[in-house]
């Protein structure tokens, strides 16, 4: 039976941002919007940039939080709340430094791990019970403060990692959707 779903990439908007490691959530959206093309709305004045496709029959919302990290619950409880997507339907994907860049995470819920975008999420929605799609930055050199570290650029040799990353969070959004999370998390966290 067809369903709806909201994948929601997290980031930080404004050009100073674009190509640091907290927006790699944006970044995997746009791989997954690759392949549909589809047209980019604003959602609620500047809460979020969305957008509308489908996938085997499912209806596929894709939400770009305009709100800053920190505060990206306030877009995607407003969003789902309007579409009626419920949290078991709602993949959120963002950047973890505590995973070695190059690698994927797939998880069904869980605590935020320290990441605030994640954290806000949980609070908006009142439960824990949110897929997430972490994908590695890390690991942080220690010359870095975490702060400065989630804002710094990929370098170019960083690149093919980030690259290959993002295509398999790409093929995990892809079976999260089709196929369920359990399938979903099996074949993104294999090692």
């Amino acid at each position: 039976m067809p369903q709806t779903f909201l994948i929601a990439g997290l980031g930080n908007p404004g050009r100073q941002y674009e190509h640091t490691r907290h927006n790699a959530g944006f970044m995997a959206l746009d791989v997954f919007a690759e392949g549909f093309s589809p047209m980019w709305n604003k959602w609620q004045g500047d809460k979020g940039l969305y957008a509308k496709t489908e996938l085997s029959g499912n209806t596929v919302y894709l939400l770009k939080p305009m709100t800053f990290m920190n505060l990206s619950g306030y877009a995607v409880r407003s969003f789902s709340s309007f579409y009626k997507i419920p949290p078991k339907n709602i993949l959120v994907i963002f950047d973890d430094m505590s995973l070695s860049l190059g690698s994927v995470r797939l998880r069904a819920g869980g605590r935020a791990g320290g990441q605030n975008g994640m954290r806000n999420i949980i609070e908006q929605l009142g439960t824990q019970d949110i897929p997430r799609l972490r994908i590695g930055i890390g690991p942080r050199p220690a010359v870095f403060e975490g702060k400065d570290f989630v804002l710094s650029k990929f370098s170019s040799q960083e690149s093919p990692l980030l690259k290959e990353a993002l295509i398999k969070a790409d093929a995990a959004v892809h079976d999260f959707i089709v196929n369920g999370i359990d399938a979903a998390m099996t074949k993104a966290n294999a090692k």
